[in-house]
């Protein structure tokens, strides 16, 4: 047993120093990303974009997680993520409302013809919800229907449904509650017809409030819709970025 408990120790010994010494050399790298990342989303879109070089648990990685805080193009995404992807050192970039990756020199994707329809059902009304909850307004029903039936001719596109609330709580509560609204939205499409699989959703809070509007306004508390096409495009691996 005393050989077997050396070896154990030993490899013990050298996996706790091998990921030390990762520990020491990613850290670095992150910062030096993040760093050139933000000024080349300064350069392009004026700093609408967060570019963060972590995993999930906070580890320090080199793929980035890029996350708009408004509205940008989808050519403009796209040239930020090949920015970002060419930096040196860099690896994948993912954006947190969902990506979807073209073969290199592919034109970016463009949002389908049911994007317009949507905006132009909800130009005059909103998705919106009653006081801290995810129950929808009266007059929520009748619009999810039209909503709904916007979107079944996109089939096969890739469907965000991003949730909002006012400032009125806390942030993080905002932030649940957002993501909440998202998911009854969700839900709802779901029995309307609409393929689970190709509904996304998130949640941003008050972080994004409507243009003009005080950020404790009621008409903040809303759902907006993202369309992006799917078909025509070919996944790649994660390291090839592109536009969603």
């Amino acid at each position: 047993m005393r050989p077997f408990i050396a070896v154990l120790a030993g490899t013990l010994l050298v996996v706790i120093i091998a990921l030390f010494a990762a520990m020491q050399t990613a850290q670095p790298l992150r910062d030096r990303l993040e760093l050139q990342a933000a000024g080349l989303i300064k350069a392009e879109a004026g700093g609408m974009v967060i570019a963060q070089f972590e995993t999930a648990r906070g580890w320090a990685s080199r793929h980035a997680m890029l996350t708009p805080r408004g509205a940008i193009s989808e050519e403009t995404r796209d040239r930020i993520a090949r920015g970002i992807a060419a930096l040196p050192g860099a690896g994948g970039v993912h954006w947190t409302d969902g990506t979807m990756l073209a073969e290199p020199g592919e034109a970016p994707v463009e949002s389908l013809q049911c994007q317009d329809d949507v905006a132009a059902i909800l130009a005059a009304r909103t998705l919106r919800f009653e006081e801290s909850s995810a129950e929808l307004a009266a007059g929520g029903t009748e619009l999810l229907d039209e909503v709904a039936a916007a979107l079944k001719p996109c089939y096969g596109a890739r469907i965000a449904i991003t949730g909002h609330t006012d400032n009125s709580g806390d942030e993080p509560a905002n932030t649940v509650l957002s993501e909440q609204r998202a998911d009854s939205v969700k839900r709802a499409l779901v029995a309307r017809g609409i393929a689970e699989q190709s509904l996304q959703t998130r949640g941003v809070g008050s972080s994004q409030p409507v243009a003009g509007l005080d950020p404790a306004d009621p008409a903040n508390r809303r759902i907006e819709f993202t369309v992006v096409a799917k078909l025509q495009v070919r996944p790649t691996p994660i390291d090839t970025p592109g536009p969603r």
